[in-house]
């Protein structure tokens, strides 16, 4: 009897519903309330696109060909200017090595790898300002002025960047690199810097910071890896197994890195191990 009442008074309810429904649809705004209109004022002005048009024709000579050429080699060199630069530039050994020392400190989230990429690059245009200044004034400045071709302004913004990166591989090692890269391209053995072109250079230069960086990075783990052993021999010696290392070592590594001055002391090394 219940379930029966229940379906009644379900179906009477959805009837008065659909039936209030259309008279509230149909009734009128209620007394003082204004109308809305959709017309726009005469004082509001429309925006004016300008008209872009793309027209492409055949090159009549071969100078427009090369035109052409050199114009797509050059924004395909803009869109890999910013790995080049920081592959044969100093960027890539203060990356490596402060990310090592984040590592050796056992910090995880403090400082975050954005900061660290902005204090590398921020260390790199300090120490490669005056090479940066040298090639701006040799040949980005004539260039503006028309006073250099296209050709002649990369060669000339060429050689600071080979003289840096030679004097960075002043060493037998670096040597090393270099022989390889020739040897791998089936090159004669150079008798100077200038015989070395510049496409074995860049990934010889690139090998040698990566073992400066590892190298640096080795020495900055041990003082803090004896940390962790010493701390991690009396927590076994006191039964506490369970503890992580890591977790009693770290405010130690801190205090360590704090005490001697460590940002002063690395950004110190890596200015001298670059500015000679």
């Amino acid at each position: 009897m219940k379930k029966r009442f229940a379906k009644l008074f379900f179906a009477a309810a959805l009837a008065a519903v659909l039936c209030v429904l259309p008279a509230a649809s149909q009734a009128s705004f209620p007394a003082g309330s204004s109308r809305g209109t959709t017309e726009m004022s005469e004082t509001v002005n429309g925006v004016d696109f300008p008209n872009i048009t793309f027209s492409a024709t055949s090159p009549k000579d071969g100078k427009q060909v090369a035109f052409s050429v050199e114009l797509l080699l050059l924004l395909s060199l803009l869109t890999l200017a910013p790995s080049l630069i920081l592959l044969v530039t100093c960027y890539l050994r203060f990356s490596i090595v402060l990310d090592f020392i984040k590592r050796a400190l056992s910090l995880q989230q403090v400082p975050p790898t954005a900061v660290l990429n902005g204090i590398a690059l921020f260390m790199t245009l300090f120490c490669m300002w005056p090479t940066f200044t040298k090639i701006y004034n040799d040949s980005f400045r004539p260039l503006y002025n028309n006073e250099l071709t296209l050709t002649e302004a990369y060669d000339r913004a060429e050689a600071p960047i080979r003289t840096f990166m030679y004097r960075q591989m002043d060493s037998k090692d670096s040597e090393a690199y270099i022989a390889r890269f020739m040897s791998m391209a089936k090159l004669p053995r150079p008798q100077n810097h200038g015989d070395v072109p510049t496409y074995v250079l860049v990934p010889a230069y690139i090998l040698h910071e990566l073992t400066v960086a590892f190298k640096i990075g080795v020495l900055l783990y041990i003082p803090f890896i004896v940390i962790d052993m010493v701390v991690a021999s009396i927590l076994m010696s006191m039964g506490m197994m369970m503890l992580p290392p890591v977790q009693i070592s770290m405010p130690f590594k801190l205090m360590l890195f704090v005490l001697v001055d460590g940002w002063g002391l690395l950004t110190t090394q890596l200015f001298n191990s670059v500015i000679q």
